[in-house]
């Protein structure tokens, strides 16, 4: 995994041309003819958006060798557990950096949001493993952090599709193709690993064993993230953006 991440990530480096991203900030305007204050939106920096997709392949890449090297006891031992911390920690960063990207595509430039989509998706994930560590010490499974997680994962999704609503009906239905499958794709990808993490809890079929689950998660994270970054590729090359 860690081969395969890192692979992607330096090809799409190598091979993507530069797609400078401008992000804005909002602050306060002053009409010093009407002596009022208004909301002024300004420029705040150029992302390089292949290098924003080549870095949550990156950070996998790391996670996944620093797991299979000096980390690796201590991942078997948690295993071991029916946990996994070191998954959420990854998926805090690399799957905040993901709705990012789709809300850059989507339309979303400013800062504020870009930041706020980042910290709920870390929410979303960190729920995650709140839910491991709390599971461990109870008989019963209680579901509260799995249900924070999917509120907090929701809102991301509900802000970009605002964003999508809006900005089709200002340029009377034209809109990038590419975005919205990348929209309905990871969507359909991040509920996935919900699902399998309900089906780990109530034991159902395979999910049986830890390790199935744990398998497949890091399958989806493989292919949802080699989507999204090829998708990006490809899209930004051959649309306007």
């Amino acid at each position: 995994m860690a081969i395969l991440h890192f692979c992607q990530a330096l090809a799409m480096v190598i091979l993507s041309e530069q797609v400078l991203w401008p992000i804005t900030r909002t602050r306060y305007g002053f009409n010093e003819q009407t002596e009022t204050i208004f909301p002024e939106t300004v420029s705040f920096i150029d992302l390089n958006l292949p290098l924003l997709v080549a870095a949550f392949l990156f950070i996998s890449a790391f996670a996944h060798t620093a797991i299979a090297t000096v980390l690796y006891e201590r991942y078997v031992e948690y295993l071991d557990r029916g946990m996994n911390p070191y998954r959420w920690y990854e998926y805090a960063v690399s799957a905040s950096l993901m709705i990012v990207v789709i809300g850059m595509l989507a339309g979303i430039w400013d800062l504020g949001t870009l930041v706020g989509l980042f910290g709920l998706v870390a929410v979303m994930n960190l729920s995650g493993l709140m839910m491991e560590r709390r599971n461990e010490l109870t008989d019963e499974t209680d579901w509260t952090p799995y249900w924070v997680g999917v509120v907090a994962g929701i809102i991301p999704w509900i802000i970009i599709g605002i964003t999508f609503i809006g900005t089709v009906t200002a340029s009377g239905g034209e809109f990038p193709e590419f975005v919205i499958y990348i929209y309905v794709s990871i969507f359909i990808f991040f509920n996935l690993f919900a699902i399998n993490m309900a089906l780990q809890y109530q034991e159902i079929s395979r999910w049986k064993n830890y390790l199935f689950g744990e398998k497949t998660y890091v399958i989806l994270s493989l292919v949802a993230k080699s989507l999204l970054a090829w998708q990006v590729y490809l899209g930004t090359l051959n649309s306007p953006v």
